[in-house]
């Protein structure tokens, strides 16, 4: 197969190189908008900005410039850009018939020129700009470096089309990646945008020395807000049971590699969000999209106080202490629910 995949960050230029050592010997090119990032992988053969010291497969192929001309006889692109960048790399591919897939979890930032407006989760703005495109969210509990490694890992290819959920296991499966096809875009995408902003309340409580008790609680409760707005949105209640759900949940907030953990324990540590982004070097989808996924609760009316804790200690309203000291002061209730 003939692979594209547009975007040379961690997780583009990890999938890629899974792909490149794929046994069925696909064609693979990885897209750098930058031309100088590009003639750079090409020299040292591998990522030094996002994946240092892991050579890329000898089959890859680094290419910049007009992505368009790499699109003639593809079987799969793979869009690996940020939620940001989404809306007009979709914008640019309008009309094209190659099954394609994107790999960003959470939702679009609301407009500057609305920011009470809620922002979409990825499928919805494709449904919005390019609805004749057959695409996919290819999503689950992943980090770039594991699986630039070869290590063992579990994804899954969400979308209502089957001929891109089969492009997509016939592309990556393999003896070190394993592939699950499922049709709730919707599930796997609520899963994938709302557990990065609860590794940010797990690394905070994990910032602050609060035990693996309070940890299981965090994970626990954060489900069931992650499962309440996916029912809201017509997701499957299973589906948050699954790899994008729990499976993407506990990595993201227990792992050391995770950004978004690591942001809550910044933030314990008395750095402000500013500096803790900075100190990461990368993109911490949660710190973008709480506020988003907080806007969409409260118009569908659902109930997510762990995210409003993680949006008011975002915006500087609570410390991280009084974070805390909120969601574990709250009336007694009922479980499950």
């Amino acid at each position: 197969m003939k692979i594209v995949l547009l975007g040379a960050g961690a997780w583009g230029s990890a999938l890629a190189m899974c792909a490149a050592r794929h046994p069925a010997g696909h064609a693979v090119t990885l897209w750098a908008r930058d031309a100088a990032q590009a003639q750079g992988m090409r020299a040292e053969r591998c990522n030094t900005r996002y994946l240092p010291a892991i050579a890329f497969p000898p089959a890859l192929h680094i290419a910049d410039g007009d992505p368009a001309a790499l699109l003639p006889g593809a079987d799969l692109l793979i869009v690996a850009t940020p939620m940001a960048a989404l809306r007009g790399m979709l914008q640019a591919l309008r009309g094209c018939s190659v099954p394609m897939a994107w790999l960003c979890k959470g939702f679009e930032a609301a407009p500057e020129n609305d920011p009470g407006a809620h922002g979409l989760l990825a499928h919805e703005v494709q449904a919005l700009v390019a609805p004749e495109l057959m695409a996919a969210a290819f999503s689950g509990p992943s980090f770039a470096q594991e699986v630039a490694l070869g290590q063992p890992t579990a994804l899954v290819a969400a979308s209502p089309h089957s001929r891109v959920r089969e492009a997509l296991v016939r592309s990556f499966h393999s003896p070190s990646l394993r592939v699950y096809a499922n049709e709730d875009i919707v599930g796997v995408e609520v899963g994938g945008a709302v557990k990065n902003v609860l590794a940010i309340a797990t690394g905070l409580c994990d910032g602050l020395a609060l035990g693996l008790n309070a940890r299981a609680a965090l994970i626990t409760r954060g489900l069931a807000e992650m499962t309440r707005l996916g029912l809201a949105l017509g997701a499957r209640p299973e589906t948050f049971m699954g790899l994008s759900g729990l499976g993407d949940l506990v990595l993201t907030a227990t792992g050391a590699l995770s950004r978004n953990r690591s942001v809550g324990m910044l933030l314990a540590q008395g750095k402000s969000l500013a500096q803790a982004l900075e100190s990461l070097g990368h993109v911490a989808e949660g710190v973008y999209s709480a506020r988003t996924v907080a806007q969409r609760a409260h118009r569908l009316r659902v109930d997510m106080p762990i995210t409003r804790a993680v949006v008011d200690l975002l915006d500087g309203r609570l410390g991280p202490a009084d974070a805390v000291a909120l969601l574990m002061g709250r009336s007694p209730a009922s479980e499950p629910g």
